[in-house]
């Protein structure tokens, strides 16, 4: 006869959050974990270090960019009521993190990470500046999209990030959103799609953003069988 084994109840709670300001994602995920530690919620440990909470977070903010709403994946090893544990959180959370809401969620449901398949990015600024050689709308509709990368040797090479651009439009002249998709489980920057089009070069291997714009992720999208989005 085969033992039953007792494997203990997970509940998982999902947060929606901001932060005030750019914050890089080590610091973000710091002020969540001291928002848990500081609820005194029943949370279930986290492999890397007993004493810390298991939480998921992302997908997450790249370099000097702000957003409209973060995601996190808590867990916890005993029922809380959802207003609970969304109270808990928000008189625990340090200064500049503030609980947008919270929902229990099933455990098998995929991350955020794993579920975004899109994001929504609003660029704002003085375009002008950079003096781009034809409209958004005219070079975002082209069959290739190519982004010059400098190594620091100096030597650069062209990444055609087409594949990732699923759509633009510039509702002002201060103003640009791009719809940017994964492809193979890879993603790019917003700030490497705006670069091609304003002819800057990036960096490789280092943190780029462009000076007088402000990048804003302002929301997620998964894909259902139908290919069809819907905000997460």
């Amino acid at each position: 006869m085969t033992a039953m084994i007792n494997t203990p109840k997970i509940y998982k709670m999902r947060v929606v959050f901001t932060v005030a300001g750019p914050w890089d994602h080590k610091r973000i995920f710091a002020a969540l974990r001291q928002a848990v530690l500081g609820s005194k919620l029943p949370f279930e440990p986290a492999k890397v270090n007993k004493n810390w909470p298991r939480l998921a977070y992302g997908p997450v903010l790249g370099y000097g960019q702000y957003s409209l709403g973060e995601y996190a994946d808590v867990y916890l090893s005993a029922p809380v009521k959802e207003a609970e544990v969304e109270a808990a959180l928000k008189q625990a959370a340090p200064k500049g993190l503030h609980v947008v809401r919270l929902q229990r969620v099933p455990y098998a449901l995929p991350s955020v990470s794993n579920l975004a398949q899109v994001c929504r990015y609003g660029v704002e600024g003085d375009f002008s500046v950079y003096q781009p050689s034809q409209p958004a709308d005219v070079f975002f509709k082209g069959k290739h999209i190519y982004v010059t990368v400098s190594a620091p040797n100096g030597m650069t090479m062209q990444q055609d990030i087409r594949p990732f651009v699923l759509a633009v439009s510039q509702p002002r002249a201060d103003r640009l959103e791009l719809f940017l998709q994964k492809c193979t489980d890879k993603t790019t920057k917003p700030e490497y799609a705006v670069a091609a089009w304003l002819g800057v070069a990036v960096p490789a291997e280092a943190e780029f953003t462009l000076e007088r714009l402000k990048f804003i992720r302002e929301a997620l999208y998964w894909r259902d069988a139908a290919q069809e989005l819907h905000v997460i």
